[in-house]
């Protein structure tokens, strides 16, 4: 058989390839520590269990969902933007209910890019991004993060030649991978060069409501005039725990939100309504609380995380948002020979920055999302992988992965 000509540019998912090598390490007998996904650990909202039992009861529910998602979940969704970020949105227009965020940002690339195309995105970078931009034909431009501008890409650094050819441009706060947050400036910023460039902003707020120390994200529909040129993607999977449900919801700019809704309609239907109503229960019943106590929980890990780090003189910041810590590889190490490093030597798998982009290169990433006791043992071994046991520093031999 023969594959499309499109499927040569794209390269083999990071999680899939990480999980691939964690089970060959545990075929083999190895007890390995995997703390390179960000999956929460903890249990999903109560709130959405009870919904879920009750609406999984109601034969209406197994029949096709609502393509653009049931108006009850859009408004729920209008109702959350207004609460959380005092935005107004249209639950008819400007919402639209998604199978997890991961399609949404995929499919509303096929949808405004291609051939001739300028694709602006992050690097280091959610992997979705430039995957689709690769796969309809456009050409990825990487917008370096670098820890002296914050993680925060250069917007003035994009020329004028650059930015005529742009059809989209993806920001992703708090950031995946690096932790960083962006302040509402920097949305202005963005904000004023699409509506000049006529660029459609792209914003993934997977992370919206993962702070700590009293840090709350802002959106970027908070901008004035962002509803005329901004997608922005809220999942519910991260502050819910409910990663395994897929559900989420694209809102914004309303041409962007129907271009995006006909797209899907060729593709897929809407969410399954019973967890559309679960999700509806997780977002209308008080989760203030429920959000409080998660963030907590990540709040101590980091903490324990940031301790260990740099006792191991691997620590860069501290992050004020998400669920991850992005750390400097041991000196000497490339980021895929680190990786390699920490699973033989300490059965613990990261993930490598460069999964992420060239500009991840000599950087780690460690997710919060693992109990307590185990993330204390992963990095207990990390500490005796590098130092030894008695905490003298080693010269490893590391070869490349």
């Amino acid at each position: 058989m023969r594959l499309a000509s499109r499927m040569q540019q794209l390269p083999p998912y990071l999680f899939l390839e990480l999980d691939q090598v964690i089970s060959r390490e545990r075929a083999a007998g190895r007890d390995i520590i995997n703390l390179g996904i960000g999956d929460p650990d903890m249990p999903t909202i109560p709130s959405a269990v009870s919904a879920m039992h009750r609406a999984i009861e109601n034969p209406l529910w197994h029949r096709y969902p609502d393509y653009h998602g049931d108006v009850a979940f859009r408004t729920a969704i209008a109702e959350r933007y207004q609460s959380r970020f005092n935005v107004t949105l249209d639950p008819t227009s400007q919402v639209l209910g998604l199978v997890g965020s991961k399609e949404g940002l995929a499919h509303l690339t096929w949808a405004f890019a291609g051939p001739g195309d300028v694709v602006l995105v992050p690097d280091p970078a959610y992997p979705v991004y430039a995957a689709h931009a690769n796969l309809v034909g456009a050409t990825v431009h990487h917008m370096p993060l670098e820890a002296r501008n914050g993680f925060l890409p250069n917007l003035n650094a994009l020329s004028p030649a650059l930015l005529h050819q742009a059809s989209m441009l993806w920001i992703n706060y708090p950031n995946n991978p690096t932790g960083a947050t962006a302040p509402l400036e920097f949305y202005r910023e963005a904000v004023a060069l699409c509506q000049q460039y006529d660029i459609l902003l792209c914003s993934d707020l997977a992370y919206a409501d993962i702070g700590f120390d009293g840090y709350q994200a802002p959106s970027v529909l908070m901008v004035e005039g962002a509803d005329t040129v901004a997608v922005e993607f809220y999942s519910l999977s991260k502050t819910f725990n409910m990663t395994g449900w897929r559900i989420a919801a694209a809102v914004g700019a309303a041409p962007a939100i129907h271009a995006l809704g006909t797209l899907k309609s060729h593709i897929d239907s809407g969410p399954f309504t019973a967890i559309q109503y679960a999700a509806i229960a997780a977002l209308s019943e008080n989760p203030d609380p429920f959000i409080h106590e998660v963030n907590t929980v990540y709040a101590k890990r980091r903490a324990h995380a940031a301790e260990a780090l740099e006792s191991m003189r691997l620590l860069a910041d501290i992050p004020q948002a998400s669920l991850y810590m992005w750390f400097h590889t041991p000196e000497g190490m490339s980021s895929a020979s680190a990786t390699k490093f920490f699973i033989e030597k300490a059965g613990v798998a990261l993930a490598p920055g460069t999964g992420y982009g060239s500009y991840g290169e000599g950087w780690l990433r460690l997710s919060l999302t693992t109990p307590d006791s185990q993330l204390d043992e992963a990095l207990r071994r990390m500490r005796v992988a590098i130092q030894g046991e008695e905490g003298q520093a080693l010269t490893p031999e590391v070869g490349r992965v």
